[in-house]
């Protein structure tokens, strides 16, 4: 997921290490927050690779800063990433909410799709927190009012993005 963000934002523009790290922080830190000690030894992996280039810019107000950019090789692998991403992107919602972040990059619309149509897969498959034996339990199977409220959000949260998922693949299988 790290990688996926550092090069989707590179790929909007060069920024500054401490700027990258404020986006990312904005995009999933809420649920993982990012520290020094995962971000720059990242940062290194990705330039070690060829990935994106670091060069000094002189500061305005401050001494001079490194600035980050997206090489060719790093928008290979940022394409690479979106266009056949992991499980854990389909699966997982933060996952999920960096992979739609940067999905714009990919410019043809049935590899957007792609993706997307995973993801509804995923959505339509029969599934619950909360199990009696194999049969999933929905909101009406739960005395307890925080469970309902836990099933409930959930499955507006879930008519919510399938209604946008179908209304996006349409717009795309149409050319956009």
């Amino acid at each position: 997921m790290l990688e996926l963000a550092i090069l989707g934002f590179l790929c909007d523009g060069s920024l500054h290490g401490y700027d990258l790290r404020k986006r990312i922080a904005a995009l999933t830190g809420h649920v993982r927050p990012i520290a020094d000690g995962t971000l720059y030894p990242a940062i290194k992996r990705l330039e070690a690779a060829g990935l994106l280039t670091r060069r000094l810019e002189a500061g305005s107000v401050a001494a001079p800063r490194h600035m980050l950019s997206l090489t060719e090789a790093g928008r290979a692998r940022l394409t690479a990433l979106l266009g056949e991403p992991a499980d854990a992107f389909i699966t997982d919602e933060n996952h999920w909410f960096v992979l739609l972040a940067f999905l714009r990059h990919l410019d043809d619309p049935a590899a957007q799709a792609r993706p997307l149509r995973r993801r509804l897969a995923f959505l339509t498959t029969p599934a619950s927190f909360f199990y009696d034996g194999d049969r999933p339990l929905r909101a009406a199977d739960f005395d307890d009012p925080f469970r309902k409220g836990l099933m409930t959000i959930a499955t507006a949260t879930s008519r919510t993005e399938l209604a946008w998922l179908r209304e996006t693949l349409a717009d795309l299988e149409q050319g956009g």
